[in-house]
Formats: C-alpha cells, structure tokens, sequence
C-alpha cells in the first residue's frame, strides 16, 4: 500500500511508495503521523507542492459503502465500509424501557409530543437513516483528509417499488394500488387471505380472526407482506409455542427506500462542506458498462474504481476492509430482576487487563481484534470476517497495535465476486 503524505501545514500531497517514505524519515525530513490503520508521513520541510486530478468515486449503498480515489495513472486509495445494521433494533429497545419506566413512575405525565424534534426542525431524517447517511460522509471526508482530491463521483439510485412488486405494472395501475378500496391493511389482509386462517383453514371452527405479525412489527412493520390471517385458536396456540407458521415474510424493500431517501441528501451535503470540489452524481447502468466494456471483474471495489472514472489506471489489488462499531452503550443494567430485586449491570469494565473490546493485536504472527474479554486474562481473538485466531488466549501473549475506533480496519485482498443477477425495477 502506498504511503499517505501531508505537507508541513497538514494538507494533503501526492502519496509516495514505502521506499521514498523510509528515505524521507531517515533524512529527517518527515514524521509518522500514523502508522495503522494506514501510514500517514508530515513533511517537516516546505517542498514545491506538484498535484495530480485525483477522483473519488463513491459507491453508495444500504449495507456497504464502497471508495476508490484514483489518478490518470494510479488507484491511490480502496476501501469496503460495512455499516451497522443494528441502529434500528436499538432504538426501538430503548423506546420500549422508557415508556415502561415513565407506565411505572410517572402514569400521570402530560403527553409532550409537540416537544419531538421533528415537528420542530425542517429535514428531519430517522436516526438509522441518519447514521447511514453520517457514515457516508464520515468515510469520504477520512479520504479528502490523506488525498488531494478535485472530483467525488457518488453513484446514486432510485428504485421502483411497484415495479418490483408487480412487474406488468403499467400506466393508470401506478395509481391502483394493493390496498386500493379497502379502508385499512387489516381489512386487505383478510380480503386477500379471503377470510380464512392460514393455517387450519378453517378447521378450528373458530369465527374470531386475528390480522397475526409474521415477524416483530418493531422489525417487520405493518406492511401486508409481514401480514396475515389466522383465527383466535392458531394465534393463541402460535404465542404459546404450540404450533409453527411455515409462511415467511414477503419481500422487504427497506434496502430500496433507503437508497432512495439518501439520493441527494449525500450529494447536497458533500456541496454544501465543500463547494470549491467538483461534486456529481453518475447511475448504475453507467457503471455497470464501464466495467464490462474494460473486462473488470465483478467485485465492490472495482465499482468504485469504475465509478471514478478512471478506467486506465493501475490497480492496486488490495483494499481496506473496514466494520463500522458501537462506540459506547450507555445501558446501565439488564432487563432481567434477579432475587432480591436487583438487576445486573449491563455494562462490562472499560478496560480489562489494560485491553479494551475491538482492540487490534498482534496474535500468534498475525493480526486481530478482541472479540471477547475474560476477568481472567485470556480473550478471545478474531478476524472481521469471524475467523477465530483464539479462543481464549492469555493477554501476555498480545500486542497492542491500535486502541479501538468506530471503524476496524483490516487490509484484504481483492476477489472477484460473481456476476449479480440482472434486477427488475432500476430507474436512472
């Protein structure tokens, strides 16, 4: 991998290889700024500052974001962010232990939802869409940080939702909806179920019907897919574990509406804190051709080097792979009450052994991350893919490399993925 360089004022140059940095550090000329997950070197002498167009293309995404910054000649810079997909079940815990609390403390207390921030700010967003959105540019400013970038291409996406649903749609049906007629989902659902339990079909003999949540509707939602009939007798015995529904979730389409709703709101941002960069926006279809007509193979990265716009530059045949993490949790005690009407504290000791969780080591010749922490001093040693270095390992025979971040970063090399299966439903 390249070295990341900074003038004596902290702004971005050109990168130079491994050699040029160990003679820039022996003449004294320069400092380590960084040494993980990345090395970044601070020039001590004021040199003349010779750029290159850098361009940064941005493959945006609902679970990974993908980067590659690249010249003319050179990719500089690839990366695969793999985001947090737990923002969601979070929210909703916490929201089901404060309106337990306020039920037990305080019955009485006036309802205060005009004091809810988005009835008071314009642009509101939910906060896992917030997250995601905050990840994307969070990744994108660490690349202007270390590159003298010029142009960020982000490559967005709109789907059609009927289209995916139904895919002779067309004209005048856009308006037709499912549910069009019916006064609620409920009264679709037992339209579409035609009345009738879906899993005794009417055997019990019980005229009471139930509209039943396939999954939570904390996760599921309220949307027909995640619906469905079943009368009183079946939705009893099913939440008493009698029996097992063996129908599944229809299709959830929370992937495609989030890319959606995070279209443009990426790329005004990026204009707004940066407005002397050159900042737009290319389609999938786009990418897709450039890399077939080059012979790419199919694989994260190489989207982002295809979306760049650099198609004749050298690849670098490596990446980072990087896990966005939990930085704190500020849950004291679990929800379980123990004898004697104490509860367990949730959370664990800052630091065990002078380590923390997600610290990078060096373990048995090669590199990992504490997955798992002992009060008596062996730990548990993993790669981000799972792969156990060891299970349980005493912390003398680890190396602290880098204290724990929001991003674990680990370097992998590039494999080619298969070819996607041609999707319905893209609209540019």
């Amino acid at each position: 991998m390249r070295v990341f360089v900074l003038n004596k004022r902290g702004k971005p140059l050109m990168p130079c290889s491994p050699t040029k940095a160990r003679h820039l550090l022996k003449e004294k000329k320069a400092a380590v700024v960084r040494r993980t997950p990345f090395t970044t070197i601070q020039l001590t002498i004021a040199t003349g500052e010779s750029k290159q167009p850098v361009t940064l293309g941005v493959d945006a995404g609902y679970k990974h974001v993908d980067l590659s910054a690249s010249t003319e000649k050179a990719e500089l810079y690839a990366s695969e962010v793999e985001l947090r997909q737990d923002a969601s079940d979070l929210l909703s815990a916490r929201r089901a232990l404060r309106q337990s609390r306020r039920n037990r403390k305080t019955r009485y207390r006036a309802p205060r939802f005009n004091d809810r921030l988005r009835t008071k700010r314009k642009g509101w967003l939910a906060p896992s869409v917030e997250n995601r959105i905050n990840a994307h540019l969070s990744r994108i400013e660490t690349i202007i940080r270390l590159l003298p970038v010029t142009k960020i291409t982000v490559e967005t996406t709109s789907f059609d939702m009927q289209l995916l649903k139904n895919s002779d749609i067309a004209g005048k049906k856009y308006q037709e909806g499912e549910q069009l007629g019916f006064w609620n989902v409920r009264e679709y659902v037992l339209f579409r179920d035609g009345h009738v339990c879906q899993h005794c079909h009417g055997r019990s003999k019980d005229p009471v019907l139930n509209v039943h949540h396939l999954e939570s509707r904390r996760t599921g939602g309220d949307s027909p897919g995640n619906l469905i009939t079943l009368c009183e007798t079946c939705h009893k015995a099913l939440h008493r574990g009698e029996i097992t529904l063996k129908a599944k979730r229809g299709q959830s389409f929370r992937a495609e509406t989030f890319m959606g709703i995070m279209r443009w709101e990426v790329l005004d941002r990026l204009k707004a804190s940066h407005p002397k960069l050159e900042v737009q926006n290319t389609y999938g279809y786009r990418t897709k051709h450039a890399r077939i007509s080059n012979g790419i193979a199919k694989s994260h990265c190489a989207d982002a080097f295809c979306i760049a716009g650099n198609l004749g530059a050298e690849r670098l045949g490596e990446f980072f792979f990087q896990k966005q993490t939990r930085r704190n949790n500020r849950q004291i005690h679990k929800l379980s009450i123990l004898k004697g009407a104490l509860r367990k504290r949730n959370q664990a000791p800052f630091e065990v052994k002078g380590f923390r969780l997600f610290d990078k080591v060096a373990c048995q010749g090669e590199e990992g991350f504490i997955f798992g922490r002992r009060s008596s001093g062996f730990f548990d040693v993993r790669k981000l893919d799972g792969t156990r270095i060891s299970a349980g390992i005493s912390c003398k025979k680890l190396h602290l490399l880098e204290k724990r971040r929001t991003y674990l970063t680990e370097i992998r090399k590039e494999e080619a993925l298969p070819p996607l299966p041609e999707g319905r439903g893209l609209r540019a």
